[in-house]
């Protein structure tokens, strides 16, 4: 590694200002940080508050995200194999052409098998994600002179992960376009934006082009299938409609978005992010019980004709992105509530919206990608209040 920091030392003259390459200097910036502690230091009298940067705090969202990102590799070629060998078909497209060379063919009992098609899904998106995504990064970044950060680290990792396995890449490029510029950038950057760029991405996909990701024919990667998803399934026929078990939910071999079907790796991520301080227990905890409070509520009233006010909180917990949005979405740090009471409001407005968006409206049964951007919209105002409430008690207790 010695030789990679004295290359740069070497060159990083060339990109300063006079330098000849002093117009990509934000490039070389990014790389230089990202491969090692920026060497300037602060001096004087400084207010320290812990020893977590911008660049370890994303390294640590993506390594919470790792289970996540494994699981979605592992099921969207788990989802097409079993699929396929239940059609008996004889797939086309480059990917079971790759599969074929391979010599892996389709097993949906092989892991090996099943992990690499869904790479072959996984990755492409990915890839679109970081280059179109970076793209304005760096554009952004070259027009104002800034330094570029770590901030689209974390959405660029979080984007892929939400969206079904079936999308066109010019659609992934597009909303991670959006997403980024009109989601964070116009806002003035990472640390500035008011709601979650990668939702932001998300829901313009959602309603600009609703054929290709919503349906039953978008979520297992396989051209020509339709099969519901386990909520949609509930959504029809009530509980006794879902045609997998509790235990298949939980673990993730489910249809649906790529990375959000397996709450266990949602809550291996929960504990990484709430060991290192990251992510807010609090956020995590109310957004589950405002969740179960509605979905108990909903219970009690039931219904004859809307079958997901039967649909058990248990369940709830487990179908949809509801874990994902609440470990990796909701506790976004930048866009959520930062005060540690208004962080309980925060969370429990978003479970209780959720629920609402998810169980009364028939013809949308998911609901958290918009309850956390209602809750991202409310969160300065929710912080607000609980400032102006604290100054007020200190106020009356100074004065007694």
């Amino acid at each position: 590694m010695k030789f990679l920091r004295d290359t740069l030392d070497k060159v990083e003259p060339h990109f300063e200002k006079g330098g000849k390459w002093e117009k990509f200097f934000v490039i070389y910036e990014m790389a230089d940080t990202f491969l090692y502690t920026p060497s300037d230091v602060s001096r004087g009298r400084i207010h320290l508050r812990d020893g977590l940067d911008l660049k370890r705090m994303m390294i640590t969202v993506v390594m919470a995200l790792l289970p996540c990102i494994l699981m979605a590799m592992y099921n969207t070629g788990l989802q097409a194999n079993t699929a396929l060998e239940g059609l008996g078909a004889n797939p086309e497209g480059w990917r079971y052409a790759v599969m074929s060379a391979l010599g892996l063919g389709l097993n949906s009992s092989s892991c090996l098998s099943n992990f690499i098609l869904g790479s072959l899904y996984f990755i492409p998106i990915f890839l679109v994600t970081q280059i179109a995504g970076g793209f304005w990064e760096v554009l952004f970044a070259s027009v104002r002179g800034h330094e570029i950060n770590e901030g689209f680290l974390v959405t660029g990792m979080l984007f892929p992960l939400i969206v079904p396995a079936t999308i066109p890449l010019w659609q992934v490029a597009v909303g991670i376009s959006f997403g980024v510029v009109f989601g964070k950038e116009v806002f003035g950057g990472t640390g500035r934006n008011i709601l979650n760029p990668a939702l932001v991405g998300r829901a313009f996909l959602f309603f600009a082009y609703p054929a290709q990701i919503s349906g039953d024919a978008v979520w297992t990667a396989v051209e020509g299938f339709s099969g519901a998803t386990p909520l949609a399934q509930a959504a029809a026929n009530g509980i006794s409609g879902i045609t997998y078990t509790w235990n298949q939910a939980f673990m993730g071999f489910i249809p649906g978005s790529m990375g959000e079907t397996s709450t266990i790796a949602c809550l291996f991520g929960a504990a990484v992010l709430i060991i290192s301080g990251i992510g807010s227990w609090r956020i995590m905890l109310s957004t589950v019980l405002g969740m179960a409070l509605m979905s108990l509520i909903f219970n009690a009233i039931g219904s004859e004709t809307n079958m997901m006010f039967n649909l058990p909180f248990q369940w709830h917990f487990v179908l949809g992105g509801f874990a994902f949005a609440a470990v990796f979405m909701a506790t976004d740090p930048v866009s959520a509530a930062n005060t540690l009471t208004g962080q309980f409001v925060y969370g429990f407005l978003i479970g209780i919206m959720g629920m609402l968006i998810r169980v009364a409206n028939p013809a949308y049964p998911e609901g958290w990608m918009l309850a956390v951007l209602f809750g991202n919209t409310f969160s300065p105002l929710i912080d607000y209040f609980v400032v102006k409430n604290n100054i007020k008690r200190r106020m009356a207790q100074h004065v007694s």
